[in-house]
């Protein structure tokens, strides 16, 4: 028996809302009433105290299945950063600076160049085979032509038709995984990825392994 599908413009799998937009406002929205919550629970926060909190009880609800819905418009990535920023200020002795300096003193990153990091590791990850997921099924390696001579492992994609696609993970994280050097993507686990050539935090990384 035939049945019609329903057309909708949004859909939850698994917690995530697959529409952008949305996932960022609820992501955002979740962490929040955390920061409230804390703000109401403690009195003063020093560094490292904040830095055990935020990691622990927000930053994972900003950054929960990242590569399904990793925000490409601006108003979207403003808003999810918006919300690390409202975090910081838990630690009275830091709303003095700027939010670049907050980052650097409280040593974490800017949750852009946290996510250009998860990519590049869960990239990783799918070449070593730890997910238990044929990489083959996103991606392609490039055949060694001049554009990309000189690297195993590195990759093509397809021209993209819809706009949209050429932020799927599958798709956005090529160019940057085959700007990385040799020693990277060779790494023998993914603690050897703790290496200042990766184009992220290298203590933060440290932290979040």
């Amino acid at each position: 028996m035939k049945q019609e599908l329903e057309s909708v413009q949004e859909e939850r799998d698994l917690g995530v809302i697959i529409k952008s937009s949305s996932q960022c406002i609820k992501s955002a929205a979740t962490a929040r009433r955390i920061i409230g919550m804390v703000r109401r629970n403690f009195s003063h926060l020093d560094i490292a105290d904040f830095r055990l909190i935020y990691k622990t009880y927000i930053r994972p609800h900003l950054e929960f299945c990242i590569q399904v819905w990793s925000p490409h418009l601006v108003k979207d990535i403003e808003v999810i950063e918006r919300v690390q920023k409202a975090a910081t200020n838990l630690v009275p002795q830091l709303r003095k600076f700027s939010y670049p300096v907050t980052l650097k003193k409280i040593s974490i990153t800017s949750l852009k160049d946290s996510r250009l990091r998860s990519d590049m590791i869960e990239l990783y990850k799918l070449f070593m085979g730890k997910e238990q997921i044929d990489y083959e099924l996103f991606f392609r390696l490039a055949e060694n032509h001049y554009r990309i001579r000189g690297r195993e492992k590195k990759l093509t994609k397809d021209r993209s038709r819809l706009d949209t696609r050429k932020f799927f993970f599958s798709q956005r994280v090529v160019n940057r995984w085959n700007s990385l050097p040799t020693e990277v993507v060779n790494a023998e686990s993914v603690n050897s990825l703790k290496m200042p050539t990766m184009p992220t935090c290298h203590q933060d990384m440290e932290d979040r392994s």
